[in-house]
């Protein structure tokens, strides 16, 4: 009798998180509230690398850890019912083994998509058809979700739209006390506003547009998951702008300190910072966020937040102004974003959504 269910995690599971989380240094990990939630064993690099065979030790040295981690749960197939996949990084070599050499009864597979719509993504789908081996398709975005329906005709129960999720007990108002703001910090002259993350940021618009305002800007250029480069490099940056880099314990801190989140976007087909967009919301913050085709699920405009259109200097510009001016509507809408956090997209919220279409597939599988 197989087991229920294996869970990818596209990294390495430190050996200090319960610690970290216990000691409120860091949230709660995603993947091991999943894990919980749907009864999974978790497979990571290290864990692989420790159980792969011969050729996942090959596919690790010249295809990478996450092309391994797929030929591995592959290995497995047999153990589990259910291959729920992290992300496509995995989910598409995953996709590939089980099509075109595990002939036979196999694990149902469900996997993350975080986006599909890139060129090399999409050749790889429509010459290999290998979406005939992802039984279901988690999506956070509704461009994404639109996309993968209509683009390879898969039935709609099988492209699943699930909003993103936060930590809301780690990222929560009241969290952090005001003794806790690094000196430097302290000696900001407020109003301050953040902007956080790496993926897809159009900082030189940012940099622009509070260039002439009396506003202190921290940009906390880094992620642990993109590896883009840092937009604010090689910029002229204005004398009131701050570019420094955080753990996830010191960006509460910068929440909390500011009025106010600034997430400008390039023009993307994905949800690029929704978890930064969802940190602030959660830390009851208002948002202006760059309206993009992929990124309309989280702000609604004039509720929890407000769009701007991209690359356009003037009306970021006039948005920051607006909100800062008007600091009682900018708090009810930071009030409403904490409230669709609670109600909608937080991590338990998120687990239990994903934990029903998990047992679905485990009776299946």
């Amino acid at each position: 009798m197989p087991n229920d269910v294996l869970l990818t995690v596209s990294g390495v599971i430190p050996e200090t998180l319960d610690q970290a989380i216990a000691e409120g240094r860091r949230p709660e990990a995603d993947y091991r509230a999943m894990a919980r939630a749907f009864g999974a064993t978790l497979l990571d690099y290290a864990e692989a690398r420790r159980i792969t065979d011969s050729v996942g030790r090959l596919l690790d040295r010249t295809a990478g850890a996450n092309a391994m981690l797929a030929w591995t749960c592959f290995l497995q197939r047999h153990r589990y019912r259910v291959i729920f996949t992290d992300g496509e990084q995995v989910g598409l070599p995953l996709a590939f083994f089980l099509k075109f050499f595990g002939a036979g009864q196999r694990a149902r597979h469900l996997m993350i998509v975080h986006i599909l719509s890139v060129k090399k993504k999409t050749l790889l789908l429509d010459r290999l058809a290998l979406h005939t081996h992802i039984d279901q398709f988690f999506v956070y975005s509704t461009w994404q979700q639109r996309f993968i329906r209509e683009r390879w005709s898969i039935p709609d129960e099988r492209v699943v739209f699930t909003p993103f999720m936060v930590d809301a007990d780690f990222f929560a108002p009241g969290t952090v006390a005001r003794a806790d703001w690094p000196e430097w910090l302290t000696n900001l002259r407020p109003p301050v506003v953040c902007a956080v993350g790496l993926e897809r940021r159009d900082y030189p618009t940012l940099l622009e547009a509070v260039r002439e305002l009396d506003v202190r800007v921290i940009i906390a250029a880094a992620s642990p998951w993109s590896k883009r480069s840092d937009s604010t490099e090689g910029r002229e940056i204005p004398a009131n702008v701050t570019v420094k880099k955080f753990n996830q314990h010191e960006l509460r801190i910068v929440y909390d300190a500011s009025s106010l989140l600034v997430m400008p976007l390039d023009e993307v087909d994905f949800q690029a910072g929704v978890t930064a967009i969802l940190e602030a919301m959660a830390m009851q913050k208002a948002v202006i966020c760059t309206r993009t085709a992929g990124q309309t699920d989280v702000v609604r405009d004039g509720e929890t937040g407000v769009y701007v259109p991209p690359k356009d200097v003037a009306a970021l510009r006039d948005a920051i102004s607006r909100l800062l001016r008007a600091p009682e509507p900018a708090a009810q809408m930071g009030q409403r974003g904490r409230r669709v956090v609670e109600s909608e997209m937080n991590l338990k919220s998120y687990c239990e959504r994903l934990a029903r279409h998990v047992e679905v597939a485990k009776q299946q599988g």
